[in-house]
């Protein structure tokens, strides 16, 4: 058995601090470099890893992404708050690098899970919004999960031919109705005790569909992360979503 070489950028964060020990405790699979904030990513700081996971912070992935590509590695990336140009941005360079990146916005499996479950549920439901809740410390909302949840919705609804969701709002200088994304509202909560939970709601007249996912501990994350480890690179290039490489 061939042993994964893996370096993990954010590693002393919170995410980051579990990857390594998740890393570690998988037998086919060793941490060979710990990167972090005050530390370049280079060839040598690499150490030789042939795969690099990045948990570290929206203002600086984008350009961790791009200094592990130049390195020649594969990068599974779990840090949120991209945008349409800088995936592309990505795409375009792990192409010309001949390698592969994965962004996931969870590695969770059942919110894995929930995210395809909604989409395929999309069609047949009149009205649906999202509810992401999350603790304090979270620097982004709405979360990568919920964005990536209501993007699928509104595809799926949009490819069935759905007419538009019902909402008679007129008034709501508050903006309690949330934020839209893609023509789904979608709620941010932020809350002390929390970890990582999403509520999708489904509904059609007289009946409602209920699809929730929650983390109580970043060790839920695991087992995504080593499954992006181990297939990362059997997608070249840029793939988004963990569901994308699982047989769903």
């Amino acid at each position: 058995m061939n042993t994964l070489r893996v370096a993990v950028v954010g590693a002393r964060g919170r995410m980051g601090a579990t990857v390594v020990e998740a890393v570690s405790a998988a037998p086919d699979m060793e941490v060979v470099a710990r990167i972090d904030v005050d530390d370049q990513i280079a060839t040598d700081t690499l150490n030789q890893a042939t795969v690099a996971v990045d948990f570290t912070a929206p203002a600086v992935t984008e350009d961790n992404v791009h200094a592990l590509l130049d390195c020649g590695v594969n990068v599974v990336v779990g840090t949120t708050g991209w945008t349409d140009e800088s995936r592309g941005r990505v795409a375009e360079h792990a192409e010309r690098a001949g390698r592969s990146v994965i962004i996931a916005p969870n590695f969770a499996m059942s919110a894995i899970l929930a995210m395809k479950f909604a989409e395929m549920a999309a069609p047949y439901f009149e009205s649906a919004e999202v509810i992401e809740m999350h603790h304090p410390n979270k620097l982004d909302a709405p979360s990568g999960t919920a964005r990536a949840t209501a993007e699928r919705i509104a595809r799926a609804r949009r490819e069935a031919g759905c007419d538009p969701m019902p909402d008679a709002t007129r008034t709501d200088p508050e903006g309690t109705r949330g934020g839209v994304i893609d023509g789904v509202p979608v709620h941010a909560v932020r809350l002390r005790g929390l970890v990582a939970h999403e509520e999708i709601l489904l509904g059609n007249e007289g009946e409602q569909l209920v699809i929730r996912t929650d983390s109580f501990d970043r060790a839920s994350f695991m087992p995504g992360v080593l499954f992006a480890i181990r297939h990362v690179h059997e997608q070249p290039g840029l793939t988004v979503g963990v569901d994308q490489l699982m047989t769903l």
